[in-house]
């Protein structure tokens, strides 16, 4: 099972541009076809507000968004509408911040490929509500860089992009990542790309826990952060060394293995988690460390469901946007984990580890969340973000509390939370207008009708048909 938890995140940023409200005037014609509403003022009148803060859903408001910003927000009685305002009446509808994906690659894997998406996936995760995502290991350094600046200049659609270096692990994991030979090798390779720009660096499953303190070193020295799907290193072990966030939860953390060896993978035994008490002083000594050093976590349930038998359930929506290939291989992929015995991740491991996300929020941690869009192929960009609302209430969230997991907690792992992650007059007008009430009925997280980034109204409907067909091909 180890190498199924690898494979679901196997295969980062450069610094944010200013976060200025966009002249649409200067948005390239390819974009600008995407835009719906384009007023300096806007009014969004008789909504349902959830904040992002954790405050209950606020029924009958208006929003003001003046020149990208949210200008006011309050009860509609009270809420004076500029004049010459472009005034949409939402009765029926709710508005949610845009959501921060934490661990949101613009590559894509299937069983059998690896495939940057460089068109198909920025379409998806701005169509499904995501404004802002940090790639959390990149394949393809500067293509993803080009991407933030494309987006940056108007010339590209897509949400604002938090890019990090390539994967660093230890010697002999994959052809695709920088395997380092020792603690120096692994400092060379985060100075050169700090100076390309990287402003946060992923370390993968191989690395030792010398090359990680060297990666960490490096990193903070030059007043950036690491991120990391571990194996061979514990997350006490990353903690004490000063990791910045933690990936993927229960799944990847090894150290309750009696087994594990320092530095090494241990055997895959399924059973260790499976029987794993949350209660026991191991576990709570885990959630001690990371809330003592205010290490963050990020759930990724989407890419790992795709491994317990016959989940998630299909969506036609899904299964469009794959090209006719990558479809085919997907459902068969579906079958043999269904059939195959032993093979993939029991429905009682994987409860386990939502259990796990839910007790270290109970115990005082910060949980963000993204979609992962590697593995099998079946969580897509932004539509397994929108998935992940669904698994964090199947975990025992609350709604409201998924909606805060998935805006403001991640604006606040990157440091972004001032001007991001929750609806607030001052802030950047990064809204998600959705028809119908997902806090009452979750499933309608997928009925985004207008996605506002910058104050820019985005056409959910046509960024999701551009898309169609294309994920595993562009």
């Amino acid at each position: 099972m180890r190498q199924v938890f690898a494979a679901a995140g196997l295969l980062a940023g450069l610094a944010p541009a200013p976060l200025l409200s966009q002249d649409t005037t200067a948005l390239a014609p390819s974009v600008r076809e995407y835009v719906s509403v384009a007023a300096p003022v806007v009014a969004l009148t008789n909504v349902r507000v959830v904040d992002g803060t954790g405050a209950p859903p606020a029924p009958g408001r208006t929003i003001v968004i003046e020149r990208g910003r949210i200008r006011a927000v309050g009860p509609a009685r009270e809420v004076k509408v500029p004049r010459g305002a472009r005034v949409l009446d939402l009765a029926g509808h709710t508005v949610i911040p845009g959501l921060v994906g934490l661990h949101n690659h613009t590559w894509y894997t299937t069983t059998n490929r690896a495939t940057q998406l460089p068109y198909s996936a920025p379409r998806l995760y701005l169509g499904a509500g995501v404004t802002t995502i940090r790639t959390t290991g990149s394949l393809s350094p500067y293509v993803e860089m080009n991407m933030k600046h494309a987006v940056e200049k108007g010339e590209l659609v897509g949400p604002r992009m938090h890019i990090t270096g390539p994967y660093i692990t230890g010697a002999n994991t994959s052809m695709r990542m920088y395997n380092v030979k020792d603690s120096a090798d692994a400092r060379r390779v985060v100075a050169y790309w700090a100076e390309e720009g990287a402003t946060w660096f992923k370390v993968y499953t191989r690395i030792s826990r010398g090359e990680l303190a060297a990666v960490v070193d490096e990193a903070h020295k030059r007043g950036l952060k690491v991120t990391g799907h571990l194996c061979s290193v514990g997350f006490r072990e990353a903690v004490a060394i000063g990791i910045d966030n933690l990936e993927h939860g229960l799944f990847v953390n090894t150290e309750y293995d009696p087994a594990k060896q320092p530095d090494a993978c241990p055997t895959d035994d399924e059973g260790v988690l499976r029987n794993l008490d949350l209660q026991s002083e191991p576990v709570q000594a885990t959630f001690r460390d990371m809330i003592a050093k205010k290490i963050p976590m990020t759930s990724t349930l989407a890419v790992y469901e795709l491994f317990v038998p016959n989940r998630p359930p299909l969506e036609e929506r899904v299964l469009e946007a794959m090209s006719p290939d990558v479809r085919t291989e997907y459902l068969a992929t579906r079958v043999r984990i269904a059939e195959a015995e032993g093979f993939g991740i029991s429905p009682a491991v994987f409860k386990k580890a939502q259990q796990f996300e839910l007790a270290f929020v109970r115990a005082g941690g910060l949980l963000a969340a993204g979609v992962d869009p590697t593995g099998n192929g079946g969580a897509l960009p932004g539509f397994g973000d929108q998935r992940n609302f669904e698994l964090l209430i199947e975990s025992g969230f609350t709604p409201v509390e998924a909606v805060r997991i998935m805006s403001l907690n991640g604006a606040k792992i990157l440091g972004v939370d001032k001007d991001l992650g929750s609806i607030a007059p001052g802030k950047i007008a990064d809204l998600v207008v959705i028809q119908g009430d997902p806090i009452a009925r979750p499933a309608e997280i997928r009925k985004v009708v207008t996605v506002f980034k910058d104050g820019v109204g985005y056409d959910s409907a046509k960024l999701l048909l551009a898309a169609r067909g294309q994920v595993g091909v562009r």
